[in-house]
């Protein structure tokens, strides 16, 4: 099979049934920051996979549009994230539904495959129910659950598979190549993802962030990379770590220092291993009340917005 077959698929799922982790194991790099936090993903990510050929199956490039937990929006900040799912509802080429089959369906699960049945009068397409975390259920389990999602919803296919440990991966990239047209090479065969390296810098600090600060803290956070100056050798990074209030900034900063100091080390080191340059990494807090209902705040976080007003400054000095 010669032929060069590529396009644009969703992932959708609830928070923390592992699309993240999906993404970065289909990948084969770290393009999204995972925590076992709910909601760590905020914005839509694209992760590029280039599929070699092999008998019965076609060469390819897979798309990948990885999106924020789907949950019902009660502020600003969850309507933004909402939007992201609805817009990579649109113009995809095939949806992958995540569920975690280790759990119990319930309203949460239904609430995302109504969002799924909606979404096919719209854009109608092929639907993969992909169950999640199966290296973790008896085998015995499996059909039933099986069985009972059929019941649900007309699936064209349901995939098995560990996220976590790539099992079912063959399948399911048989399955993708399979149900994508021909179509070009959408991105260069060396990107793998649409996120410039300053916007992943700050999503690695808040990845720390949520890793490191207790319950509350980490969803009164957002990080952005202010200052960015790189050579060879060197990596100079600024990074404002945003929250709502005075006791969440004291945490965040912790006994003398020492919880941001933790924070900055660790988000150091794997800066340092992804950029292939030292790093020399400043953060800063700034307390921002109820940001997450602000919205001249979500657009200025926005790291479309961040990138158009980098690009601004960038074309006014050039003219200076």
């Amino acid at each position: 099979m010669s032929s060069f077959h590529s396009g644009f698929v969703s992932i959708l799922g609830r928070p923390n049934a592992g699309k993240s982790t999906l993404l970065n194991a289909l990948v084969g790099e770290k393009v999204a920051i995972v925590t076992r936090k709910p909601q760590t993903t905020r914005h839509r990510i694209l992760g590029m996979v280039n599929v070699k050929a092999r008998k019965g199956r076609s060469a390819g490039q897979i798309v990948l549009l990885d999106t924020p937990g789907v949950h019902k929006a009660d502020s600003p900040h969850g309507k933004r994230m909402m939007q992201e799912v609805y817009d990579a509802l649109e113009g995809r080429d095939l949806l992958l539904l995540l569920m975690d089959a280790t759990k119990e369906y319930g309203t949460g699960d239904e609430f995302v495959l109504e969002l799924v049945r909606q979404s096919q009068k719209n854009t109608p397409g092929p639907v993969f129910l992909l169950l999640n975390k199966v290296d973790a259920l008896p085998k015995s389990e499996l059909l039933p659950i099986i069985e009972a999602y059929n019941e649900r919803f007309k699936f064209d296919a349901i995939i098995p598979i560990s996220a976590l440990k790539a099992d079912g991966f063959d399948v399911l990239l048989d399955r993708i190549m399979s149900a994508l047209p021909q179509g070009p090479r959408y991105f260069p065969k060396d990107q793998l993802s649409d996120q410039p390296e300053r916007i992943l810098a700050s999503e690695i600090v808040r990845e720390k962030v949520l890793m490191m600060a207790g319950q509350e803290v980490p969803y009164a956070t957002a990080v952005a990379v202010e200052e960015w100056e790189q050579n060879s050798k060197l990596t100079r990074i600024g990074a404002v770590i945003y929250c709502e209030r005075e006791g969440q900034k004291a945490i965040l900063i912790g006994k003398q220092g020492s919880m941001l100091k933790r924070i900055g080390t660790m988000a150091r080191h794997e800066l340092e291993r992804r950029l292939g340059t030292k790093v020399f990494l400043q953060l800063f807090i700034k307390v921002v009340p109820d940001w997450r209902r602000s919205r001249k705040m979500l657009d200025e976080l926005d790291w479309r917005n961040q990138l158009s007003a980098l690009a601004t400054s960038k074309h006014a000095d050039e003219k200076q």
